[in-house]
């Protein structure tokens, strides 16, 4: 049966930015969920010290917790070699701080949609970077995770493997088996993709998933697709939301998911609204998993 993960995405600026925040009340306060496990984001301040690492892990299983999977954004797409070499030492760093934390995931991405990139230039440039990771990872157990994802908060231009059709080009450009997908449902939504076609693409592929939920707060999903498709950002119809009480079809994604033999983590990354909605999404992503996997 699929484990529950749950990313402190309402305290990302206490966490990552003025340090208002310490990991220990993160764990504390995650300590109320009905959770198995801790997604990890390499920009948490307190990691800069790998001293740490093995600190956090410690404090971690004392409550009882698993530290699965690291959230980390390579920018693999730079046209200069010596960019995208320093991006492959950065990823191969993050997996080490996974491997220390005790967990098998570390995400990677394709990198900035460059206007002077054409697919099939980006498409080779991010699969040979990944590749160059592979080894590094495949010695340390980590499995290295290709996110649909929308765009890292530092970046310029949007994911370049954003949309479904070069997403899975990417995907299919690369077989090795500590490969796979972090799917998740709310970023196709953002790209101007249908969820339910992605995952059907690439379902036998999915290792993790982050587990979210996105409303409408004017229009409908066609005016999202028409004028939002591809966006740079979140799209400005959209809002994050309690996990089940949004766009996604929880129940056909994880019918897919299980019809596939899908056994692995599933991590929310909303609760931007604080921890009692991240406890509701913790309730009924739960009641989800027992529902389907039974």
């Amino acid at each position: 049966m699929p484990k529950i993960a749950a990313f402190p995405k309402a305290y990302m600026q206490a966490l990552c930015k003025d340090g208002s925040m310490k990991l220990a009340e993160w764990f504390q306060l995650a300590s109320t969920l009905d959770i198995d496990g801790l997604e990890f984001y390499a920009g948490f301040l307190e990691m800069e010290d790998e001293r740490m690492w093995p600190v956090f892990r410690q404090q971690a299983e004392d409550l009882g917790f698993e530290i699965p999977m690291l959230c980390c954004s390579p920018d693999f797409t730079h046209p200069d070699a010596s960019f995208r070499n320093k991006e492959i030492a950065k990823q191969k760093h993050w997996i080490e701080m996974i491997s220390v934390l005790g967990g098998s995931y570390c995400r990677v991405l394709s990198g900035q949609r460059r206007p002077e990139l054409s697919n099939a230039q980006g498409v080779q440039l991010a699969a040979d970077s990944i590749y160059a990771c592979l080894p590094f990872a495949q010695e340390r157990g980590i499995t290295l995770i290709l996110e649909n994802h929308y765009k890292d908060d530092f970046w310029e231009y949007p994911e370049f493997a954003q949309k479904l059709d070069v997403f899975c080009d990417l995907v299919n450009a690369i077989d090795h088996p500590n490969f796979g997908v972090n799917y998740d449902p709310s970023n196709a939504y953002i790209a101007g993709d249908d969820p339910l076609e992605l995952l059907r693409r690439v379902v036998s592929r999915v290792v993790t998933m982050h587990a979210s939920d996105r409303y409408l707060i004017e229009g409908t999903l066609e005016d999202l697709r028409r004028e939002e498709g591809g966006s740079a950002g979140y799209a400005k119809r959209l809002r994050h939301g309690e996990v089940g009480k949004g766009l996604n079809d929880y129940d056909a994604i994880f019918t897919q998911l299980r019809q596939a033999g899908f056994d692995s983590w599933i991590s929310i990354e909303d609760g931007v609204e604080g921890i009692d909605q991240l406890r509701r999404s913790a309730q009924f992503l739960r009641a989800k998993v027992k529902q389907h996997w039974a």
